[in-house]
C-alpha cells in the first residue's frame, strides 16, 4: 500500500485519504501541490485526444498554466459548503505524485449525487492507474459519504476515459458538449447507480479522515449500506 506521512491539517478535507493497493488519493496539501507542479509543468498537450479548456491550460507551456492550476486549486478548496463542494486529491503511487482525483458534489444531503473529474501524467498512463484511482474516488463516494449515484463524462474520442467508466459498470447517459482549444466538441455522459456500484465493491480499500470531514461538507450521516 502506498503511504505518505504528514502532519494532520487543522482542515479536515485536508487529511481524507484513500489507500487501495496499487496507489493512494491525499488531500490536495499545498505541500503535494508543491510536488505536483513539475508533472503540470511537462503535462503540455501535443496530440488527441484533445483535454478540456481548463484552469491548468494544458495548451500552454508557460509559468502561467502552474500558477492557474494553483489559483484554480486554492479557489476550489475555498469555496466549500453544504451547496456546493469540491474535494481535490493528488494521486501518489509509490511516492511519488503522478496526478489528481477531483470529487464534487452539489446539493450532495439532499440529491446523494457526485461528479468526478481526474488527470494523469503521461508518465505512468497505459498501466491501469486511471482505473485504479477511479474505483478509489468511488469507494469514498459511495462507502464514504453514502452517495446514490456518481456521474462521469469525456469526450467521446477519449477511449481510455470512457473504458474506464464502462469498465466500472456506468451506463451511457446521453452526451453534452464543451469546449477544447476554444472549439465545440461532444462529450459522452455517464452514469452509476449504487446498486451496479455495489456489485462491484471492493474489500481491499481503505479511507482515512472522511467522519472527520462530513460536518465541514455539510452532509449528515450515511445511509447503513
Amino acid at each position: 500500500m502506498t503511504t505518505t506521512a504528514s502532519a494532520l491539517s487543522a482542515y479536515p478535507p485536508l487529511n481524507v485519504q484513500v489507500h487501495t493497493p496499487r496507489l493512494s488519493l491525499l488531500g490536495a496539501t499545498d505541500e503535494l501541490l508543491e510536488r505536483l507542479v513539475p508533472t503540470v509543468r511537462k503535462g503540455v498537450a501535443t496530440g488527441p485526444p484533445w483535454p478540456f479548456d481548463d484552469p491548468m491550460s494544458l495548451y500552454e507551456d508557460s509559468p502561467e498554466r502552474e500558477w492557474r492550476w494553483l489559483r484554480g486549486v486554492w479557489s476550489g478548496r475555498g469555496r466549500v459548503s453544504a451547496g456546493a463542494w469540491r474535494l481535490y486529491f493528488v494521486v501518489v503511487v509509490d511516492g511519488k505524485p503522478v496526478g489528481m482525483q477531483d470529487l464534487i458534489g452539489v446539493d450532495f444531503d439532499r440529491f446523494r449525487t457526485v461528479t468526478t473529474f481526474s488527470w494523469l501524467s503521461p508518465d505512468v498512463r497505459g498501466g491501469g492507474f486511471g482505473k485504479e484511482m477511479r474505483q478509489a474516488v468511488l469507494h469514498l463516494a459511495f462507502q464514504g459519504l453514502g452517495a446514490s449515484e456518481a456521474s462521469s463524462d469525456a469526450f467521446v474520442d477519449n477511449h481510455a476515459s470512457n473504458r474506464v467508466s464502462e469498465a466500472l459498470g456506468y451506463a451511457p447517459n446521453g452526451v453534452s458538449w464543451d469546449t477544447r482549444r476554444g472549439e465545440q466538441a461532444q462529450i459522452q455522459c455517464w452514469r452509476l447507480t449504487r446498486e451496479e456500484w455495489t456489485e462491484r465493491q471492493r474489500d481491499d480499500i481503505r479511507l482515512v479522515g472522511v467522519a472527520e470531514c462530513l460536518p465541514v461538507l455539510g452532509i449528515g450521516p450515511p445511509p447503513v449500506s
